[in-house]
């Protein structure tokens, strides 16, 4: 079996070549603009191609930018769309590719959740997933030399995913990332109706009230949603829009938010 997870959706969702990745990565956080604040510990993500969810994913990773030096371990959680999983799977690649280079897999991981009958280790589940791999090109670029957990939910209460997250929880070198775009294929107008609502929930940590037709990632979410109620953490929306903002009409949309969630 190979080491490597070589890219699924390079040339379909992002740019293929390295140098148009780079700079359209770069032209999107530029395009964030600045925002003073903390760093945050955990982030919610869209994941969709780049022309419609990058410009809403970039506002969450523009915070990111002063924590090149700190951050030396990404823990990266989306949903599985191609393959079941019960519970959660982690690859069994000891890297992850993009066009922009290699981003090594956490060797610990397996012995930090291996224990846990709610994890398992699934290539299939990973080879052509989108949901984690839009969301490398960004890390690459801020954080250079990281390791990443990567990790694939499906069929789990938020109880169970919160231990997995509890478990690579770590410190500040650890950064929580969740990928999930919000409502799909709505009209414009209910769209925004229904996206305004699944960020109400989400700002008040309320798991229980979001399930697969608010937002795709509801697995992850609703963990790490339990997990940061248990920790005391504080959640910002940064920018809820839908690909009616960023590109196409809009009479089928999909909603795309960017949060951002502090320690006290």
């Amino acid at each position: 079996m190979s080491t490597i997870r070589a890219p699924a959706v390079a040339g379909y969702f992002y740019p293929e070549d390295p140098a148009t990745l780079r700079a359209a990565v770069e032209a999107y956080l530029a395009g964030a603009g600045t925002r003073p604040g903390r760093l945050p510990k955990a982030v919610v993500v869209p994941h969709a191609g780049y022309v419609y969810s990058a410009p809403v994913a970039a506002s969450v990773y523009r915070l990111l930018q002063s924590a090149r030096t700190r951050i030396r371990r990404v823990v990266l959680a989306g949903p599985a769309h191609r393959v079941p999983v019960q519970g959660a799977a982690l690859s069994p690649a000891a890297e992850f590719h993009t066009p922009l280079g290699a981003v090594a897999v956490d060797p610990d991981a397996n012995a930090l959740l291996g224990d846990l009958p709610q994890v398992s280790v699934s290539a299939p589940a990973h080879r052509l997933e989108h949901s984690l791999e839009v969301q490398l090109p960004f890390l690459q670029l801020l954080f250079g030399k990281f390791v990443l957990v990567p990790l694939l939910f499906g069929r789990a209460n938020p109880t169970a995913t919160a231990e997995v997250l509890a478990r690579l929880w770590g410190g500040e070198d650890t950064l929580v990332v969740v990928s999930s775009d919000l409502s799909h294929y709505h009209d414009y107008e209910t769209a925004q109706r229904i996206d305004a609502e699944t960020t109400a929930a989400i700002c008040a940590l309320d798991y229980d009230r979001i399930g697969p037709s608010q937002a795709c990632g509801c697995v992850a979410l609703g963990g790490l949603l339990l997990l940061a109620q248990r920790r005391g953490l504080q959640v910002e929306a940064l920018d809820v829009r839908n690909s009616g903002d960023t590109a196409g009409t809009r009479d089928r949309v999909v909603g795309y938010g960017a949060y951002a969630f502090y320690e006290a």
